[in-house]
């Protein structure tokens, strides 16, 4: 089973519906035991950095998520979801994050537009296992203020270009995650899904 974890952020509707049609058994769900049990996790979500990590706190799912990334199952976080992984945010000040991946969350620099809203282009060089059959310079939708600046040099990485160049995705054995939205971006967004379901499948990897 997939779980979609509910911290009271995130497009849920959009991404558990992509893998439905995608045939894979998924629920939505903040119960922290659901979360443990799961097989595979996908953290959306969109909003607040801060107020994100408070509410996965006050719903007791700090330790089941964590458990789930240091125990290597495949998950995908999407946008906030990808941000929450690294060690804190500038935003409102510095709150710290997940701590999964080394690296601080910043604001797009002064002179530039935020949020950064609308179809850009991601590049890879295809070590990437959730753009398996997706070109170098696909595009997939985007909206955000901030990016992600990780810190880990072992991290396979497909990046953006919007002012500077950003890691769009990123990927360590099972845990992968984007800064743009696939449940939003059609074609490839959708073949994204379908690649990340095939690793939780055990199909690729």
């Amino acid at each position: 089973m997939l779980a979609i974890v509910d911290y009271g952020r995130g497009n849920l509707g959009s991404v558990e519906k992509a893998f439905l049609h995608l045939g894979l058994p998924t629920v939505v769900t903040e119960d922290p035991r659901a979360v443990g049990d799961a097989e595979a996790l996908v953290l959306p979500g969109d909003g607040a950095f801060h107020d994100a990590m408070q509410n996965l706190e006050a719903l007791g799912l700090l330790g089941p998520l964590r458990e789930a990334l240091e125990g290597g199952r495949p998950f995908l976080g999407i946008c906030l979801g990808y941000q929450l992984l690294l060690s804190e945010s500038e935003e409102f000040g510095q709150s710290k994050g997940l701590g999964l991946i080394p690296g601080v969350v910043r604001r797009f620099p002064k002179g530039l537009k935020v949020p950064h809203m609308g179809w850009n282009q991601v590049t890879h060089t295809g070590d990437l296992a959730i753009f398996d059959g997706i070109p170098s310079g696909a595009y997939f939708y985007f909206v955000h203020s901030y990016y992600p600046e990780p810190l880990d040099g072992t991290l396979r990485v497909a990046t953006c270009q919007y002012g500077i160049t950003f890691p769009a995705a990123i990927g360590r054995g099972n845990l992968f995650a984007t800064q743009f939205h696939p449940e939003k971006s059609q074609r490839w967004g959708l073949r994204l899904l379908e690649n990340f379901a095939a690793v939780v499948r055990g199909e690729r990897g």
